[in-house]
Formats: C-alpha cells, structure tokens, sequence
C-alpha cells in the first residue's frame, strides 16, 4: 500500500499499489503455460465398434470364430458345417490342434434344452477348448 502526501485534501489518502499484484500475476501465469503441456492429456479409451451389419466380415476372423450350434431334433453344427454328437469332440480336436486360441461359442435354438447345451460344452471342454462363450440373437444382431 502506498500513501499519497501533499494535494489540495488534506490528511492521509490510501491508494492500493496494484504494480507488485501484476508482476505475481506474470509469474503465475507464465508458470501455468509451462506445466500445461507436462499435464497427461487423457486416458486411453477403447472405442466402440460398429454392428456386425455396418462393417466388413473379415474373412480371416471368421475363419477363426468357431460356433457350435445346437438345434432342434439334436443336430449339431460347427459353424455351417454338419456334425454328430459322437464324432463332435473329435472334430474340435482336429480344428483346435494347430491353433494358440482355444476359444469357440456356443448357440442354442430356443426350443433347444438347456442339457443339450450343457452336454455340448462339456464335450467342447473335453475337446480342449478353455473358453466357451454363449451367443444369443441379441448378439448376433449387434444389439
């Protein structure tokens, strides 16, 4: 604070001196604009991928991708290909022999009982296959 002596009024007047309050702003303004660019701008996020029906059906993906469908009157299928609950496990094993993944899904029609699911995936686990996944509908439909 300054004091402002002599004028025409008599008696003290006071004056704020705003001159040291600019250079402390400077300063912290001139240290904010250099720690900015050190701040981490965000992190990283997975993005989500169009439906099914939006993007191209990668040839070599689903190649890979294998389904063991069950439907009704106990008919199986990998993928489109017809198979027999007898000869289901040593189909997997020869599919699942060469490849690191061992991941197939699963899909029931719904008139399908659950038990000839269950049955399927204990055969698939047999196979040597560590993941099984289910597919629905809703799945399928990118929903």
């Amino acid at each position: 604070m300054g004091m402002h002596v002599g004028g025409s009024k008599a008696g003290a007047i006071a004056e704020m001196n705003v001159v040291p309050l600019i250079d402390i702003l400077l300063v912290l303004l001139i240290i904010f604009m250099v720690i900015t660019p050190l701040t981490p701008k965000g992190l990283d996020a997975l993005l989500p991928q169009p439906s099914p029906n939006q993007q191209k059906q990668d040839v070599e993906l689903e190649n890979k991708t294998v389904v063991v469908q069950v439907l009704t009157n106990n008919k199986l299928k990998i993928n489109q290909e017809e198979a027999t609950w007898e000869g289901l496990q040593g189909r997997l094993e020869q599919i699942f022999k060469e490849r690191a993944d061992k991941i197939a899904f699963i899909k029931g029609d719904e008139s399908v009982l659950f038990m000839d699911v269950a049955r399927a995936i204990d055969i698939m686990r047999a196979a040597g296959i560590d993941k099984v996944g289910f597919m629905t509908n809703r799945l399928e439909a990118g929903q």
